[in-house]
């Protein structure tokens, strides 16, 4: 958190969708803490619970003794992946919330540092407001103490009920955990966000590495246990279908700190367990992005496209080509910067997939000779800060085309790689339509295209990127000639040490 040392702390219990009442005390006592707000009466069997971790890295619950962490994550489902960084968005608290509230990533709700400017919560707004839109009969309460959460209307917003404190976590995070746990036993609400920011604290102050922090992960953790209990101990949780989120905003360095573009301070995970999600299991898709999506569907909601989503539910598995590699991926060759351990490139195209080499150079490094299927993880760990870290529409596996890293090797010739789909069947139909997340960065004499071809005929281009593309859907209808009964696409990328092209979620449609 960017702001420390704050000792006034202040509750805010909504009556409604606009009253609110004030009280303030000094944080150093917290025996005598305020009533309870008064939520109106919940209308739901779906409920969910959303608990926010500040800044909790994902593989430092390992180390710590969390228990009723690892009993969700044996008993739900538990999906780790990495952030953003500049120039999308610091890795930083402010657009991290705002991309788990709002289910749309930076370059949409506008958040890229704590100060929120450029926030664009109007279009894109958190799920408890979109809830208080559609289902004004949910009972929403809301729990924080970094005040900006809510002086924004990053995560507050649209809430029946909230409480509002200061940031002194240690302090503030007990009365918010005493507050939602008598929610939870003697009144009915039907959808919570609750956050705790110790281990934010901790990270800054001791570092990630430290006991302190994993002192601070079993202390919310114990928050969390208080939380399940009372979910447990309600009169009608019988006949209930409750859902658990836990998730955090970004990561921390061992030695403290975050905003960068470090691994470390890119991890987060979406933790989930409830109806329909399965236990045990470790998806290589899942998006921080994902939490709301996943509150929408728990409820029974459809988002409408108008939305704009960029985030699917935690249980929903893509179907992407490319993650079925996942099992197969090895460890670096030539990368010096990538751990050993690190598994995630392949040139093993996917089943009916391949990959024409014929016009590639000779040398260069191994990792990125031609096309190759690859994680953010192993990618973004070549080289920080060429903006590799800006794919964040890409899922689990994606294919790349990396001429910059592959001329850091003495190399031969030019980069000349195409990727080539499986023939799908367009008998009958009129159209045929390529859908795919792509990431591109123009320099030079460097191409892009994407073909298309007809019956195995001749290739023809339907499409030339010459500028850059950020993380981006893409759509391309061509019509079916005449007789025509299959059709196959191709990526073809060209250059000589300039940047790269990534291809994702690629699918074929007919029609």
């Amino acid at each position: 958190m960017p702001i420390t040392g704050i000792s006034r702390r202040t509750v805010l219990a909504a009556a409604g969708a606009t009253a609110a009442v004030a009280a303030t005390g000094l944080a150093a006592a917290p025996a005598a803490r305020a009533a309870s707000p008064t939520l109106p009466n919940g209308t739901s069997k779906d409920k969910v619970l959303v608990v926010g971790m500040d800044g909790l890295r994902y593989d430092r619950i390992d180390a710590a003794k969390a228990p009723h962490l690892k009993s969700l994550i044996a008993n739900g489902t538990y999906g780790r992946s990495l952030l953003y960084a500049n120039p999308m968005a610091a890795t930083s608290s402010g657009p991290g919330w705002s991309t788990i509230s709002t289910g749309v990533w930076p370059d949409k709700h506008g958040v890229k540092d704590n100060s929120f400017t450029g926030k664009n919560y109007g279009q894109y707004p958190g799920f408890l407001a979109r809830l208080h839109q559609i289902r004004p009969e949910l009972s929403l309460f809301a729990a924080v103490d970094w005040p900006e959460l809510d002086t924004h209307g990053t995560v507050t917003a649209g809430a029946d009920a909230k409480i509002v404190y200061n940031n002194d976590y240690a302090v503030n995070d007990l009365v918010i955990t005493d507050i939602t746990e008598d929610i939870l036993r003697n009144q009915n609400p039907d959808v919570l966000f609750v956050y705790f920011g110790e281990t934010d604290a901790a990270g800054h102050s001791y570092g990630a590495a430290s006991q302190r922090y994993l002192d601070a992960i079993d202390v919310q953790d114990a928050y969390l246990g208080r939380l399940l209990a009372a979910i447990k101990a309600r009169p009608g949780y019988a006949t209930e279908r409750w859902t658990v989120i836990v998730t955090t905003d970004h990561g921390h360095t061992d030695g403290g700190g975050h905003g960068g573009s470090a691994i470390e301070e890119r991890r987060t995970f979406v933790l989930a367990q409830g109806p329909g999600i399965a236990a045990g299991l470790r998806p290589i898709d899942t998006r921080l992005v994902d939490v709301a999506a996943t509150v929408y569907h728990q409820l029974g909601i459809t988002p409408d496209p108008s939305w704009g989503l960029d985030g699917k539910p935690i249980q929903e598995r893509s179907a992407d080509p490319f993650d079925a590699l996942h099992g197969s991926l090895s460890g670096r060759v030539d990368e010096t910067g990538i751990p050993a351990g690190v598994l995630g490139f392949t040139h093993t195209a996917p089943s009916g997939w391949s990959v024409i080499n014929s016009a590639m150079g000779t040398g260069g490094m191994t990792e990125w000779r031609g096309w190759s299927f690859a994680t953010d993880e192993f990618w973004t760990r070549t080289q920080r800060d060429q903006s590799r870290e800006l794919n964040v529409r890409a899922r689990g596996v994606f294919a790349v085309a990396d001429s910059d890293e592959w001329a850091d090797k003495t190399f031969s010739g030019t980069y000349d790689s195409t990727l080539v789909t499986p023939a799908y069947s367009v008998s009958g139909a009129s159209r045929v339509t390529l859908d795919f997340t792509t990431f591109y960065r123009q320099e030079g004499a460097q191409s892009a295209q994407v073909l298309v071809s007809f019956n195995g005929g001749t290739p023809t281009p339907v499409k030339s990127y010459t500028a850059d593309v950020i993380s981006k859907p893409q759509s391309l209808t061509v019509a079916v000639p005449a007789g025509a009964t299959s059709a196959s696409f191709r990526f073809r990328y060209t250059g000589a040490n300039n940047w790269y092209w990534t291809i994702d979620g690629v699918k074929v449609t007919a029609s």
